[in-house]
């Protein structure tokens, strides 16, 4: 397999890396019209019960065995757990203290993880430009926590407790990103080990939510569920089976690219729906960060396989 840029521009992988950043640019916002009457781990909850079954049908149609074996249940728990469990309650529980927009442009940093669990456990490089880009890019972050502190109702308190439990997500799915890299689950077809995957990651937020919420709780609203089956069927089933494909194809830190572009599509959403004000602070924090994502994906060489 080649390397570069020139394998990332290959249709095959440019075409569904798009549709997956588009896809995911839109959830921020449809994530925060889920925040009020339903507990966010039970939204959490139904979400992937619609993508999980989506999946199990989709797997059975296309003639994938659902029978994965004792490792492919492990592996299931293993990468099912950080990504459809901790992570989306992180994300969740952090809208209720700071913008959607805010939210995407911390979790760019996706890219720093990947690479950096990608390096400790596949060895895949990491060259002085993209540490250089890095840099940059998390001092884009801070101008852009700044900003928050300074223009946001919230206390400064609950603004940082927003931006740690993003950066919690962050590291919840990167842990499961990197493991999609590894061999044991390359060579497993994806729809049966997704599907078991957001299955136990329903148990888990099933049981949390009754423990700490009780009994399901469901929203009437019309906007709420038609929220809910786009986030299940679009931005969870479709969009992860999509991107761990990428993942398996050219590594998890070329495919935290998506990363760069999902800020820019949410932020702009955020600025339309929920009056998010660009600064001058605002503005140089989310150049910075962009172009620091750049230069550091720009120089990052992996291989596909690990």
């Amino acid at each position: 397999m080649t390397d570069g840029p020139g394998r990332f521009l290959q249709p095959r992988i440019l075409l569904p890396f798009l549709l997956v950043t588009m896809i995911w640019g839109s959830t921020w916002i449809v994530i925060r019209d889920q925040i009020g009457t339903v507990p966010a781990t039970w939204s959490v909850t139904y979400r992937f019960a619609i993508a999980a079954a989506a999946m199990f049908a989709y797997s059975a149609a296309s003639g994938a065995s659902l029978r994965i074996g004792r490792e492919g249940h492990a592996l299931a728990l293993l990468f099912g757990l950080p990504q459809f469990f901790l992570n989306f309650n992180f994300v969740y529980a952090a809208e209720h203290y700071v913008t959607s927009g805010l939210v995407s442009v911390v979790f760019a940093l996706l890219l720093v993880p990947n690479s950096a669990l990608a390096r400790l456990f596949l060895k895949h490089p990491m060259t002085p430009a993209f540490l250089a880009g890095s840099a940059l890019a998390i001092a884009g972050i801070a101008l852009l926590f700044l900003q928050e502190l300074r223009g946001s109702a919230a206390r400064p308190a609950d603004v940082l407790l927003g931006i740690g439990l993003t950066l919690l997500g962050v590291l919840s799915a990167s842990v499961s990103n990197t493991m999609q890299a590894t061999q044991r689950l390359r060579r497993r077809p994806i729809a049966p080990m997704l599907a078991w995957g957001m299955t136990y990651g329903v148990a888990a937020n099933a049981l949390t939510a009754f423990l700490l919420y009780g009994p399901p709780v469901a929203e009437a609203r019309l906007g709420y569920w038609v929220g809910l089956v786009y986030l299940g069927l679009f931005a969870s089933a479709l969009a992860f089976a999509v991107y761990f494909r990428i993942i398996r194809d050219i590594g998890p830190g070329r495919a935290a690219y998506s990363s760069v572009l999902v800020p820019i599509i949410a932020m702009g959403l955020s600025t339309a729906f929920e009056n998010y004000h660009w600064s001058k602070v605002a503005v140089a924090g989310g150049v910075l960060a962009l172009a620091g994502l750049v230069i550091a994906l720009r120089s990052k060489r992996e291989p596909a396989g690990a």
